[in-house]
């Protein structure tokens, strides 16, 4: 059978238009894949922005209004959001294991 496909000289497409491509067959093995990032300091260089004049908004000298939303509220001493609020101590609190420390702490700490 494969000696007459050779011998009629039939050309059959590498590709079929109907099948996915294979990671393997789209990027060889070494091949880079896609995106390539950018530091941000490859990208001022790119951008040349001391061309621009001073009141375009670029990378270095963007700036934003305040935000609209409210400020979120930090645990004092684990850094996670913090729902509670101690009312003697006044710190801020995310749940009860710290809230047990706060209270634990000397009253010269606060």
């Amino acid at each position: 059978m494969e000696q007459e496909v050779m011998e009629s000289e039939m050309i059959l497409p590498t590709h079929l238009s109907f099948k996915k491509i294979q990671m393997h067959d789209k990027y060889p093995k070494g091949q880079a894949r896609g995106r390539h990032w950018k530091h941000l300091k490859q990208i001022i260089q790119a951008e040349n922005y001391h061309n621009y004049p001073p009141d375009e908004p670029n990378y270095v000298n963007i700036e934003s209004p305040p935000s609209m939303h409210p400020r979120k509220q930090i645990c004092d001493i684990t850094g996670f959001e913090a729902p509670y609020s101690d009312p003697r101590t006044h710190l801020r609190y995310a749940n009860t294991e710290v809230f047990k420390l706060i209270r634990s702490l000397p009253n010269e700490t606060w």
